[in-house]
């Protein structure tokens, strides 16, 4: 049997979530986690065996073998999926008073407040994050770089999704072993503080693209640079040939440093359901078009169409049911929304 092999490659976490929406609807013991819905927005364009995407997350025993079934079923290679033999916490608890306003913490103030009991399941649970931030120290869920199957390694593209800042600083120098590969970063929260400046340059400098929110890289910064453009002229200063600000709602700034040239990418007005993964959706989108195109504006379109996807149903593999067509036809909407600035 012939070696498989993986294009398009997404490190980062399996989950399994536990969520309440906007409008107090429950949604317990779902399979999520950002890696599957990056994954996802990139398979979204992969219409070819010569176009596959595959999962670099690590997940204990007691994660639902059927989810991993399910996931290779719907086209989304899994045998990057390190599974140990001990049980490992893969709970994440968030509940979105809107659509903009979202918390992870103190479920049981959450299901109070929609005037349910906790779920057994949620007993103990304190956040999904824990350690992150700790640039030397990998979390029990966080894959090590020696356990990255070789022949995923032999991928065209890779994603960092969020995860541990002990990943996102091991990885760039195991892909970089391999010239020619693409390598964009979504960053953690948890890491993106003005303490570990040197420690997040050194990351971005290995960087194709670098897709942080809003919110992570004006806590980067810590007032020191108001202006979006400002920051995104500093992250390419940094290393990064591009860098996408990821605005929600608003859409994203584009922009191309070694050109200098920077769009605004509007949101397609999608009929919103549940937000969770539209930023990671719009990571994998971008990861495929960046690739096959070398355009970071044609890449922005791409993702911001898978994040568009995404949002108008709840679940990862939600957004896989879309034909071509629909997704040829929200691009060129897109595409005919951008401004340059």
């Amino acid at each position: 049997m012939p070696v498989p092999h993986v294009d398009y490659a997404v490190v980062g976490g399996l989950r399994d979530d536990y969520f309440i929406t906007p409008d107090g609807q429950t949604h317990l013991h779902q399979l999520g986690g950002n890696a599957l819905y990056a994954a996802v927005g990139a398979r979204l364009w992969a219409r070819s065996p010569a176009e596959s995407v595959g999962l670099i997350a690590r997940v204990g025993a007691n994660f639902p073998a059927e989810w991993l079934d399910e996931i290779a079923q719907r086209g989304i290679d899994v045998g990057g999926v390190v599974v140990r033999p001990e049980a490992l916490d893969t709970r994440t608890f968030y509940a979105y008073r809107s659509l903009e306003d979202r918390d992870d913490t103190d479920p049981a103030a959450h299901f109070r407040r929609i005037g349910q009991p906790l779920p057994l399941a949620l007993a103990g649970y304190a956040t999904s994050t824990e350690g992150q931030e700790d640039p030397a120290q990998f979390s029990p869920l966080g894959v090590r770089p020696e356990e990255v199957a070789a022949h995923y390694l032999e991928g065209r593209a890779f994603h960092l999704a969020p995860y541990d800042f002990a990943v996102h600083a091991a990885m760039p120098e195991l892909i970089r072993r391999r010239p020619g590969r693409i390598l964009t970063c979504d960053p953690s929260i948890r890491y993106m503080q003005p303490r570990y400046a040197r420690e997040v340059e050194d990351i971005i400098r290995q960087l194709d693209a670098f897709l942080p929110s809003e919110m992570e890289t004006r806590a980067f910064f810590g007032g020191a640079l108001d202006d979006l453009w400002q920051t995104a002229d500093a992250f390419g200063a940094m290393g990064a040939k591009c860098v996408v600000l990821k605005l929600g709602a608003r859409g994203q700034f584009v922009y191309d440093a070694p050109t200098r040239r920077r769009w605004h990418v509007p949101a397609y007005p999608s009929r919103v359901v549940d937000v969770t993964g539209a930023g990671d959706a719009y990571c994998g989108g971008f990861l495929f078009g960046l690739t096959e195109t070398g355009d970071p504006l044609q890449a922005a379109l791409l993702g911001c169409v898978s994040a568009s996807l995404v949002v108008e149903g709840t679940g990862a593999l939600y957004a896989l049911g879309y034909a071509p067509e629909q997704l040829a036809a929200r691009l060129e909407a897109v595409r005919a929304a951008v401004k340059a600035i």
